[in-house]
């Protein structure tokens, strides 16, 4: 066995490998930019090489550098993670010059699968079905248009060489399909050095769903069942599951024995990832495979009990699989959410910044609940504008799919993060969305159940209550702590009044409390009761609470008057005054919000890449007006109505923060 590997990677997944290298007893090597000088990766891992500036091909996909850091460590291998030189054949054949082992496919595979044109080629020839599209290369948008319309719309452009969402585009009409070229072009380029481009018919329906394979040199290739990864977002992943609650058997095993039969036609061996569309009758069809380690593996290893980056080592050491098919059973269910530093209130544009808090739940392993938090952050750390926005992937496992999501439910009201925009609202209200429950859901649930974006939650009647109880028990305990630092009187819970209003989402409770020393009862005005319990303390971020038999849990900040309250994807001011408070709450006049209707802001922290308008244009709405490049995406800002430009404050190449002024209209 190896005594050393290296890490041609960062963040979680560089800090994941390193986990199971140090539980088999081999040391580590780190690689970071000056942008990573402090990550968690390089504390962890038992070396660490400085290898350039922050851009990534500067220093993470630069190969020439990744290869001095071998020479200056003496690693005898190389896990390349996902991303950066994962796929990269270049990068495998000069591994295998210098006489180090590749924790991954032959070069000959990558190139075989790596390509997604190359790849769908061999799928056709193989007589697997894909997905109708363009096999060839594309040269510029003219073209791309044509080929489009040939195919007919919706159609996807993609990067050739891409992968985690990048350089994809979905394009309706001959103007998208035009935009959409430029960019997939630019963004692959910048992210994977490679910008070549292809189109295929976007299917309006799909569902994605991939198959894990696990292949050695001795011959032997197994599949560990299948993840669902239906709900995205700019084809990007968010929300992953295994196993699937579309498929059955006959499907599984279908997919499953296609999946290995396509590997070993092209010498495959470590862990590697088919990915199919599947439409409604389950007929599916090859899209791509991943020929790396896929960033959502944890929920295969949480239903097979299988170490996929164990198994990976062992394969690039030489040794056969240890594991038959036979062997890979579906064990519970698991649930994995992709954490970003991405703000759903600003239609999910990259955020940056520190992590002022940073203090994910607990992990557990039981018989009956797992939770796993996968990650390369923490506390006080800096989220980078250069690389991908992925904080965490936070994981459950339970004997069924509804406790699996219960789970990831209390996972998540539990998951403390301050400093920078984050999705966790967004994901705390996909696992309660009846949708997703029930497991009908497409690659397009985002885009139609949130069309306009997402502005928050809004919690039923039962939620409200349980919250204002709660908020008002908490208030007691806080009102009573302010009395024995104040001094006012020497019993000093006869100064805390027993009626409160609580308000919160628009509503108003008239409550009656009623403590004793294990708890309060806290009535409402009809007459009905909560039971409140808790060992919640003022200034604590976190409250678990226990209302009527049942646990709740609940972000909590001071607020004047009351409590900012986060809870299931719901962000609340909760207000408990005493009713003369609340009837004096009732004359204050609101806060107007200032005007910014003709500006356009800046979205989020980026580099204008380009401004496509003057002074004095005309401009309609849907227009494009410039592009903003963040976290290595690159978004368009359009018109929201019809005006006149008249003046412009930033030019390409400048450097924005959030909600800086890049324009203004009459």
């Amino acid at each position: 066995m190896f005594d050393k590997i290296l890490i041609a990677n960062r963040g979680e997944i560089a800090c994941r490998v390193i986990k199971t290298a140090r539980r088999m007893g081999i040391k580590t090597v780190a690689i970071y930019s000056d942008a990573d000088r402090n990550a968690l990766h390089v504390e962890m891992a038992d070396e660490a090489v400085h290898i350039g500036p922050p851009p990534a091909n500067q220093s993470y996909i630069v190969i020439d550098k990744v290869m001095d850091a071998i020479r200056q460590t003496g690693a005898q291998a190389v896990h390349p993670g996902y991303g950066f030189l994962s796929e990269n054949a270049k990068f495998a054949e000069a591994l295998e010059a210098e006489g180090v082992a590749f924790i991954g496919p032959p070069k000959g595979a990558i190139e075989a699968m790596g390509d997604k044109i190359t790849s769908k080629k061999i799928a056709q020839e193989a007589n697997v079905s894909t997905v109708p599209g363009y096999m060839g290369l594309i040269e510029d948008a003219d073209e791309a248009v044509k080929i489009s319309n040939e195919i007919g719309y919706p159609v996807m452009i993609k990067a050739s060489a891409g992968g985690g969402g990048k350089g994809m585009r979905i394009a309706w009409n001959d103007q998208e399909a035009r935009e959409g070229f430029h960019s997939s072009k630019n963004e692959a380029a910048s992210s994977f050095g490679d910008d070549r481009i292809f189109i295929e018919k976007f299917v309006t329906q799909p569902r994605h769903i991939e198959i894990q394979v696990l292949c050695d040199a001795h011959g032997n290739g197994i599949w560990l069942n299948e993840r669902e990864c239906s709900i995205q977002r700019r084809n990007q992943k968010v929300v992953e599951e295994a196993p699937s609650p579309f498929l059955d058997p006959e499907t599984r095993k279908a997919m499953g024995d296609q999946s290995v039969a396509l590997a070993k036609a092209v010498g495959y061996t470590s862990a590697g990832t088919v990915e199919f569309i599947v439409d409604g009758d389950k007929n599916f069809y090859f899209l791509e495979m991943n020929t790396r380690l896929q960033v959502e593996h944890p929920v295969t290893e949480l239903i097979t009990g299988v170490d996929l980056v164990e198994q990976m080592i062992r394969v690039a050491n030489g040794e056969p699989l240890s594991i038959t098919q036979d062997d890979v059973k579906i064990n519970g269910w698991a649930i994995e959410n992709r954490l970003y530093a991405e703000d759903p209130y600003r239609n999910f544009l990259p955020s940056i910044g520190r992590l002022t808090a940073y203090r994910p739940p607990a992990e557990v392993v039981t018989d009956t609940s797992i939770v796993r938090n996968d990650t390369g952050v923490y506390e006080g750390g800096e989220i980078s504008m250069y690389y991908d926005p992925m904080i965490a992937k936070l994981c459950t496992w339970a004997p069924t799919r509804k406790e699996a999501i219960e789970d990831m439910r209390v996972a998540l009201d539990s998951f403390e993060i301050e400093g920078i925009g984050h999705n966790l609202p967004f994901l705390s209200a996909v696992m309660d969305h009846p949708k997703f429950i029930s497991g009908d859901m497409t690659t397009a649930f985002i885009a139609e159940e949130y069309p306009e974006g997402f502005d928050g939650v809004t919690l039923d009647s039962d939620a409200l209550k349980r919250i204002a109880v709660s908020a008002a028990a908490m208030n007691r305990v806080a009102e009573i702590r302010r009395t024995r630092v104040s001094g006012r009187m020497d019993n000093h819970e006869r100064t805390v009044g027993d009626e409160w209003v609580v308000s919160l989402q628009g509503e108003s409770f008239d409550l009656h409390i009623e403590a004793d020393h294990d708890g309060s009862t806290v009535f409402f005005d009809d007459g009905t009761s909560y039971r409140v319990t808790s060992d919640w303390t003022p200034g604590d971020s976190l409250a678990t609470l226990m209302v009527d038999g049942t646990p709740l849990v609940l972000k909590v900040n001071k607020i004047t008057g009351g409590f900012r309250i986060r809870n299931r994807g719901a962000d609340l001011n909760v207000h408990v005054r005493t009713p003369r408070q609340a009837e004096l709450a009732k004359l204050m006049p609101e806060k107007v919000a200032p005007d910014t209707s003709k500006m356009l802001l800046c979205p989020m922290p980026g580099l204008i890449v380009k401004v496509d308008v003057e002074v004095g244009d005309e401009v309609q709405e849907g227009q494009a007006l410039c592009t903003v490049e963040a976290m290595k995406m690159e978004n368009i800002l359009r018109a929201e109505k019809k005006g006149v430009v008249s003046q412009i404050n930033a030019a390409a190449g400048d450097s924005l923060a959030v909600d800086e002024v890049i324009m203004e209209f009459e």
